[in-house]
């Protein structure tokens, strides 16, 4: 069922988002032994291409792009087509690999202060309502709020009845995280789409290399992590080469 949370307001809507291109793309060899996962190509436009004119669609046109891996092309891709039209700036990882979290930490400079974000990675291509994900993320006066689904994995973030962060479950080696003791627990999938407050730069205790999993499990001890779930739209990660041809069937 969904849910109207009521219009958005300037001020609550995200303008600004961090998409993650860093990664050295390892599961997507051989595009990347010479070429950034982010520019591998869908139907003739790149996943980077994608996700920014996909952030568009919701009025996102600040767009914080974090390079690493093969950092020139993705630069140059940049340059040339104009941001494809939105605000394009580049964190500059290329000293080190610091994973999601670190890299949202770095990237900070470049946000607007106090103004919320959305993050996500450039391999995954959906048609989830932002809109929805921020309205959710306002209605329940959340830290961060992130979108999840009931898709199959072998790692699940656990959350309560009223869809609080509560853990981390590894079903293939049966390792658990726990965050705050409940009841019951549901393991839902993490979807890679995210919206923030700023104010979570005043309570990340991490430095250098660390992911954002571990940056949610820590907070949410003390702060509200929620999660959204979403169905009946479209979502794929292109992590593998095999993985091209059905992004294309459902991104054409």
């Amino acid at each position: 069922m969904t849910m109207d949370h009521g219009p958005l307001t300037i001020n609550s809507r995200p303008r600004q988002a961090l998409i993650f291109c860093a990664g050295l793309g390892t599961r997507f060899k051989p595009w990347t032994d010479q070429h950034p996962k982010a520019l591998a190509v869908i139907n003739g436009r790149s996943l980077l291409q994608r996700n920014i004119e996909y952030l568009q669609q919701y009025g996102i046109t600040r767009v914080i792009v974090n390079v690493h891996h093969f950092a020139d092309q993705i630069i140059d891709a940049i340059e040339k087509s104009r941001g494809w039209g939105s605000e394009v700036l580049i964190s500059d990882e290329t000293d080190a690999v610091l994973e999601t979290g670190g890299g949202l930490l770095k990237a900070r400079p470049l946000l607007t202060p106090g103004e919320p974000f959305l993050t996500c990675n450039a391999d995954i291509l959906t048609d989830l309502d932002i809109h929805a994900l921020t309205r959710f993320h306002k209605e329940n006066d959340a830290l961060i709020s992130m979108a999840v689904s009931e898709r199959k994995t072998s790692r699940y973030l656990l959350f309560d009845a009223e869809n609080t962060l509560c853990g981390w479950r590894n079903i293939a080696t049966g390792e658990e995280r726990i965050s705050r003791a409940t009841s019951t627990t549901r393991q839902r999938a993490y979807d890679c789409v995210v919206a923030f407050n700023y104010e979570v730069f005043d309570h990340i205790p991490f430095t250098g290399k660390f992911s954002l999993i571990d940056l949610y499990l820590h907070l949410a001890k003390t702060h509200t992590i929620k999660g959204m779930e979403h169905a009946g739209d479209r979502w794929v990660d292109v992590g593998k080469p095999e993985s091209v041809a059905v992004a294309e069937k459902m991104f054409p």
